[in-house]
């Protein structure tokens, strides 16, 4: 593990590139000098980058914020919006073109903002993921729509089946929607029944706050896949993941184990 020498017996984490405990992080318009700064510090616990929204569309420099996170040996993908824009607009074939052209190797799926059909998300889920990896996202980004667990588990299994790698809980990027209230309240029985369904393996939970953080950790250990993680939460995200934060001190780092004295 970078910065120490070991000496606290921390719990093992598996190194990069991983399956579990992945940290997924947001880029809401970083600059290269950001993402260098990104890299230079906690670099070895960013697994994925998602570019939010649509804002690759707009970036000026994209071409060398792509270079420079294949630098990094870091997966980047856009924004679910930005799919959703593509789909209603009927641009599918333009934007795969450009996201090779662009050499994305990751795609998100999503319809959390616009109506789309089950079929056909599965349909367009199977598609992209015989030339990309693809994330798919399950829930609204509207606060106040709740969908029943069943529903939830029941989309989960169908997109993993259809292909897709991971599948993301809704939460945006202020955890309030989706996974969480409006007020900002996790809806912590809807995330036990699917957690009970699914392959934590399988999942990956949006989880933009530091208690949302923690209750993920502490419910299901170091290992859980967070995602919408803000670049200067990285090194946070991952003291919660050690317990080397008060939060998950003696759920993780102690686990049982008597304090010496």
């Amino acid at each position: 593990m970078p910065g120490f020498d070991g000496f606290l017996d921390l719990p093992p984490r598996p190194p990069k590139p991983r399956e579990r405990g992945l940290t997924h992080v947001i880029d809401k318009g970083l600059n290269l000098r950001e993402i260098e700064g990104l890299f230079d510090t906690a670099g070895e616990y960013v697994d994925v980058v998602k570019l939010g929204w649509g804002t690759s569309y707009v970036t000026r420099n994209l071409e060398k914020k792509i270079a420079l996170y294949r630098s990094f040996e870091t997966p980047i993908v856009c924004g679910g919006t930005l799919f959703e824009a593509v789909v209603a607009r009927g641009k599918i074939d333009e934007y795969k073109r450009w996201l090779t052209d662009q050499r994305f190797s990751h795609v998100e799926i999503s319809d959390g903002a616009i109506d789309l059909e089950r079929e056909r998300k599965l349909e367009l889920i199977a598609d992209f993921a015989r030339d990309f990896t693809v994330l798919s996202e399950v829930g609204s980004k509207d606060a106040e729509v709740n969908f029943a667990p069943y529903l939830w588990v029941e989309w989960i299994k169908e997109e993993l089946e259809a292909g897709a790698w991971k599948v993301i809980t809704e939460a945006r990027e202020g955890g309030t929607a989706g996974i969480f209230r409006p007020t900002g309240e996790m809806r912590t029985g809807l995330v036990d029944e699917i957690a009970h369904e699914i392959a934590l393996d399988d999942l990956l939970f949006e989880a933009p706050t530091k208690s949302a953080q923690a209750w993920f950790v502490k419910q299901f250990g170091p290992v859980v896949n967070l995602g919408n993680i803000a670049p200067e939460e990285v090194i946070p995200l991952e003291t919660l993941r050690l317990g080397l934060r008060a939060d998950t001190l003696k759920e993780i780092l102690l686990a049982g184990q008597p304090v010496a004295r």
